[in-house]
């Protein structure tokens, strides 16, 4: 800046220019030099801004991660705690009955041992079923429409994905059984697995929709450029024969813009079959029903 200065007051000095044009260049120039040092301080400040906003969100995003396992962690706990409540006060009873029947059948009369062994068998399977339930709480819950969610918050979070997930109305609504959400569940896992190996983008587009309450449908779409070698791996193998197995079918499309991963089941008739389906214990996933017509997450 001295040296601007100093040069441009010898310019104007050596041009013999009047005392009211010299005033108005020398205002001119501090003007220009005020407004270009303004914009420096300002482009400064930006950066900094951009700084402090990018550690804000990198701690936000550990934040989120955090929470995310601390839910995890409680839900898991709370499982194991109701796990030990069941272990501690029903399968010691029941084993305390099993004991008493044994006790009782040795010593009561011919004809009432036929009776009191299948009670014994009775609370010996009720015992048994017991123990199973309190080992499935040992267990993390996998598949299911809202462990889908819980994917995309993780991956979004973690591998830094950007998903765009919509759900139309009536999806999450949907008579869905549990085989049926679990395959679901792996075959979204498997396609967004795949953008995250394969894709030159981390964008993708997850869609769920039930039109007419007869059949879901997934979508799962990256905008990513076509490859002439594509061939179906593995895992896309896998992905269709799971979905074959519970009433699906699976769909790859592949053109100049998009690569879209598709699938569908067959709902159970909300009458009739779907009826049969609930007293044979296949009842709806439970999963709460978003109202209005397009959510995006």
């Amino acid at each position: 800046m001295g040296v601007q200065l100093g040069s441009a007051a010898w310019i104007m000095i050596h041009a013999i220019l009047p005392t009211s044009a010299f005033t108005f260049s020398v205002l001119f120039y501090l003007l220009v030099a005020i407004a270009m040092l303004y914009h420096q301080s300002i482009h400064r400040r930006g950066l900094e801004s951009e700084k402090k906003k990018d550690a804000l969100l990198d701690e936000y995003r550990k934040m989120k991660r955090q929470l995310l396992t601390e839910e995890e962690q409680a839900r898991q706990d709370e499982r194991m705690l109701i796990g030990h409540e069941i272990h501690d006060s029903v399968g010691h009873k029941l084993t305390a009955l099993v004991m008493q029947l044994e006790a009782f059948r040795l010593t009561a009369a011919e004809q009432d041992k036929e009776t009191i062994e299948s009670l014994k068998v009775l609370a010996e399977r009720s015992l048994e079923e017991t123990r199973r339930a309190v080992k499935s709480f040992k267990h993390k819950e996998v598949g299911g429409l809202q462990e889908v969610i819980r994917l995309i918050r993780k991956l979004e979070m973690e591998s830094f994905m950007n998903i765009h997930f919509s759900v139309k109305h009536g999806a999450f609504a949907a008579p869905l059984t549990g085989e049926q959400s679990f395959a679901i569940y792996r075959a979204i896992q498997e396609a967004l697995t795949n953008i995250m190996k394969h894709s030159s983008t981390r964008e993708a587009q997850v869609l769920f929709e039930s039109p007419g309450g007869s059949v879901f449908r997934f979508e799962v779409l990256n905008a990513a450029p076509p490859n002439p070698f594509f061939q179906e791996g593995y895992g896309l193998k896998g992905m269709r024969e799971r979905l074959e197995k519970v009433g699906g079918s699976l769909d790859i499309v592949q053109n100049e813009r998009q690569f879209i991963v598709t699938g569908s089941i067959r709902l159970f008739e909300r009458r009739g079959s779907y009826d049969q389906g609930i007293i044979s214990g296949r009842s709806s996933n439970g999963s709460p029903r978003l109202e209005g017509h397009d959510r995006d997450r």
